[in-house]
């Protein structure tokens, strides 16, 4: 079995930016930089023959290229615990679209649907149900958060591994997308 996402890169630059953000609260799993990522359909665990027809589905996928701005910052929460820390994404109707036209090839070629509503947004750390006020000067610290936009020319199916020292995320192909119109 292979476990796989389908993903926007991060620019390296802005990697070593989001690095910065990730300290100041204790006993967060912070994601190592060369695993961040904006995860745009988690696929789960398929046979090893089903990624060949993943990658045809994926090939189909027709989006233009836009730009994409990280902007504040945010938790997820279960019962009153905080699990995650994230970068927030200004809201992109072009980011919208693609994730839904990947969706849509994906349940076309058999794949389950999520289920979950896209929440677009890149984990900082993962954290063991941490009461909220543990992490509320760092929410507040790192609140006004922005970076410059950024060029999103494709998107990436992924293979995760999980490991004794996390994840390990994997390439296995990229997809363009178009540069609009031409004349």
């Amino acid at each position: 079995m292979i476990r796989l996402f389908v993903a926007l890169s991060i620019p390296d630059d802005l990697r070593q930016r989001l690095k910065t953000l990730c300290n100041g609260v204790r006993d967060a799993r912070w994601v190592e930089e060369e695993n961040l990522h904006l995860t745009l359909r988690f696929i789960g665990e398929v046979e090893e023959p089903e990624v060949a027809y993943i990658m045809a589905a994926l090939s189909s996928v027709q989006s233009e290229s836009f730009d994409l701005t990280l902007s504040g910052v945010g938790h997820f929460e279960s019962r009153n615990k905080i699990r995650a820390l994230w970068a927030g994404i200004q809201p992109c109707p072009a980011l919208d679209t693609l994730q839904q036209r990947i969706e849509s090839v994906l349940k076309r070629h058999g794949i389950a649907p999520d289920g979950r509503k896209f929440s677009p947004h890149l984990t900082l750390a993962r954290l063991k149900q941490m009461p909220p006020t543990y992490v509320r000067d760092w929410l507040e610290g790192n609140s006004f958060f922005q970076a410059s936009p950024f060029s999103v020319q494709g998107f990436t199916l992924f293979e995760s591994y999980r490991a004794p020292i996390g994840a390990i995320y994997t390439p296995l192909q990229g997809f363009p997308l178009s540069h609009g119109a031409t004349t």
